[in-house]
């Protein structure tokens, strides 16, 4: 029985009814637009604090911790959504919300090459490994604490190689429990080995050894971005679709984005409610935020005409 079949119980009921009334809690792409347009980030988080951001954006803050409020109201809004969903319920939202215990653990990493640690996010029931991996005392400890851990071992000790491997395994978990969000993944995966070969260089042999999920293996033999979109599945091949060279990647992942924020809303909007409900919102709260952290750096710069440009062509 595929999980969108499955029967509806009282507690997907309860958990979505939470999550749409968790939708009227975001800014919009309007009200963005008009964040993104202040002549300040002063003004604009004086605009953002009136907002359901409100709870931990302050008007006093710097950009970087703007938008690090930015995302930890999100998290408290899954964690709170979360709460209210049948306990078996619980895994996709996880998987989902996995990047908050991934930007700790990358956090952790930067720490241990010199840089500073910031507060790491609260992720309470929503953690899979960082209680046990918060105290490693190098790279490589931290390896060994993620390979007896839901992430599984991340196939190098260098910053780099784990970085690759946090994604690829938050990847592989979503794909394993979100089937909904299987062609998102896929696209996100694709999107990084294109990224990882042909920008940043990374042999092929390397990546392949990583088991880059939903991708099969024949992309391996690609030698440019055409030829790695013309050997991945549909299901992977879409988020390159028009991208020739590499420098314009980062047209894919906005239309990454794009797409998935169109999905998120046919299934957050879907009349039954349940477990659509919760998983689009859930998706719906993060592009949200993406967009917003986008408009405040637009604020940083000014909000000008040359800025507004950048910003409508990204968000």
């Amino acid at each position: 029985m595929r999980q969108a079949d499955r029967p509806l119980t009282p507690g997907w009921v309860a958990g979505s009814v939470r999550a749409r009334h968790m939708l009227a809690r975001r800014l919009g792409r309007g009200p963005a637009s008009a964040l993104a347009a202040s002549p300040s980030l002063d003004a604009a988080l004086a605009m953002l604090s009136g907002s359901a951001y409100g709870r931990f954006v302050r008007p006093d803050m710097d950009l970087a911790a703007a938008q690090r409020a930015v995302a930890e109201t999100v998290l408290w809004n899954v964690r709170v959504m979360s709460g209210w969903t049948p306990p078996g319920a619980l895994e996709p939202v996880r998987a989902l919300a996995a990047w908050f215990e991934l930007v700790n653990l990358e956090e952790r990493l930067a720490y241990l090459a010199g840089g500073e640690l910031p507060v790491p996010f609260a992720l309470g029931g929503l953690g899979a490994a960082w209680s046990h991996v918060a105290g490693a005392q190098s790279a490589a400890e931290l390896r060994s604490a993620l390979a007896g851990s839901p992430w599984g071992d991340p196939g190098g000790d260098d910053a780099a190689g784990i970085r690759l491997g946090l994604r690829l395994a938050w990847a592989r978990r979503v794909l394993r429990s979100v089937e909904e969000a299987g062609a998102w993944a896929a696209g996100a995966v694709a999107l990084l080995v294109a990224r990882e070969r042909f920008l940043a260089g990374r042999e092929a042999a390397d990546l392949l050894a990583r088991r880059p999920p939903g991708l099969g293996a024949a992309w391996a033999e690609a030698g440019d971005v055409a030829a790695l979109r013309a050997v991945l599945p549909p299901s992977a091949a879409w988020v390159l679709r028009d991208v020739e060279d590499p420098a314009d990647l980062w047209r894919a992942e906005v239309a990454w984005w794009r797409q998935v924020e169109e999905d998120a809303a046919r299934l957050a909007g879907q009349p039954l409610l349940g477990r659509g409900a919760v998983i689009g919102t859930v998706v719906l709260l993060g592009v949200d935020a993406w967009r917003v952290a986008g408009a405040l750096e637009t604020a940083a710069r000014g909000g000008g005409p040359a800025a507004m440009e950048v910003f409508r062509e990204i968000a």
